[in-house]
């Protein structure tokens, strides 16, 4: 029997939470939360009875997809969860509340009967991340951020006593929705903050792998150089779209695995996973394959360059080639070299040529006043491709 959707503001997150408890329970309409100036209703959606929420993604590298999460999945997902991390607790809501990982926040917070407290929305300041850090009152306490906003944290708490104290009292900083730079994780760790590293998309109900580990009754396996994963926190599709459902969710001897579409390996015996980037982030310059994500990860750790974004750019010669965007605003991790520093992009394309290949050098550095991101927190990378293919103008 089908079950209506509701299209819901998630500008409420609170307000979402009430309906989001009726959803799990089945004694509402399943949502599809979204950012509040857009919402509107689909009078005549519907869904399969299972499912409780449908995330919209953010289409980050590929076309927007909604996502059906059924109530089983979410509820795995947070159970899981409250596993991992050594018990329930309360959460801060720092994302937006219609991306998953905003939701989840609310579904575990449903789970273990607490209440989160929710930073307002628009830019992220650490001031006002303090502010609401200081107002949870369980033993508990957890928050999940995405990189920038570590990034801005730990910076913060390098001159603010009173936000380096709050931040060691979450029992777990959840960080993902991309990859997390290893200075920056190196930069927590001296802080000594309970950071975990999360792997997972809308399409397993969130985070399913930390620090590597898969969590609950998940599994992750390499085929061919792609991850897929499997465990109850599995989607039940993609709404409206049978075909791209079938391409991506497959059975094989009865066990129903999801194709991630991310490059990535698994090692034998201890199951560490580790991500290496998106298949669909990977370009041909001059014949060879060169991964956006692996120059990313090689320009990232060198000085100055820590919040740079690898997009790729039209080239006669070549094909494609990457082009480094650096953000230059006050507050960022870039600041001018000196005289006899080396070059960044020189150091750039070095660093790269010896870790990839001749063929990973960017061509350029673009510098940018700040990185444009997506609601997710992710960087908007088609806006930064378009970036870089104005400064060559």
């Amino acid at each position: 029997m089908p079950r209506e959707l509701r299209t819901v503001a998630s500008d409420a997150p609170l307000e979402l939470l009430l309906l989001l408890r009726e959803a799990l329970a089945g004694a509402g309409p399943a949502l599809l939360p979204v950012p509040g100036g857009t919402a509107q209703r689909l009078p005549t959606a519907t869904v399969p009875r299972r499912v409780a929420v449908v995330i919209e993604t953010s289409g980050s590298t590929d076309a927007p997809k909604r996502v059906m999460l059924g109530t089983d999945a979410l509820l795995s997902s947070a159970a899981a969860t409250t596993v991992a991390l050594g018990g329930a607790g309360q959460w801060l809501l720092a994302l937006p509340a219609h991306y998953i990982a905003g939701v989840q926040v609310l579904v575990r917070s449903i789970a273990a009967e607490t209440t989160p407290l929710v930073l307002a929305g628009g830019h992220f300041e650490p001031a006002a991340f303090r502010a609401e850090a200081e107002r949870l009152s369980e033993p508990l306490r957890f928050t999940s951020l995405v990189p920038a906003q570590l990034e801005r944290l730990v910076a913060a708490a390098a001159d603010d006593r009173r936000l380096l104290a709050v931040m060691r009292r979450f029992t777990g900083i959840l960080v993902g929705g991309q990859s997390t730079s290893a200075g920056l994780l190196a930069r927590a760790e001296e802080l000594d903050l309970r950071v975990l590293r999360t792997y997972g998309s809308s399409e397993t109900s969130g985070g399913c792998v930390y620090n590597g580990h898969a969590i609950g009754d998940t599994v992750v396996r390499a085929v061919d150089g792609l991850l897929e994963i499997s465990g109850s926190v599995l989607a039940v599709g993609y709404l409206g779209d049978a075909d791209r459902t079938a391409e991506r969710f497959g059975r094989e001897h009865g066990v129903r695995w999801y194709r991630t579409g991310d490059l990535g390996e698994v090692t034998p015996g201890n199951g560490l996973v580790r991500v290496l980037g998106r298949q669909d982030n990977v370009i041909i310059s001059g014949g060879e394959k060169v991964s956006l994500d692996a120059v990313e990860r090689v320009v990232r750790a060198l000085p100055g360059l820590a919040e740079a974004v690898a997009v790729a750019a039209d080239d006669d010669r070549w094909g494609q080639v990457p082009v480094i965007v650096v953000p230059t605003e006050p507050g960022s991790t870039w600041r001018p070299l000196s005289a006899t520093a080396p070059d960044p992009l020189d150091a750039a394309r070095m660093a790269t040529a010896a870790a990839l290949g001749p063929a990973a050098r960017p061509a350029r550095l673009v510098y940018v006043a700040a990185i444009p991101l997506l609601a997710s927190g992710k960087p908007d990378r088609k806006r930064l491709a378009r970036l870089a293919a104005a400064a060559k103008k």
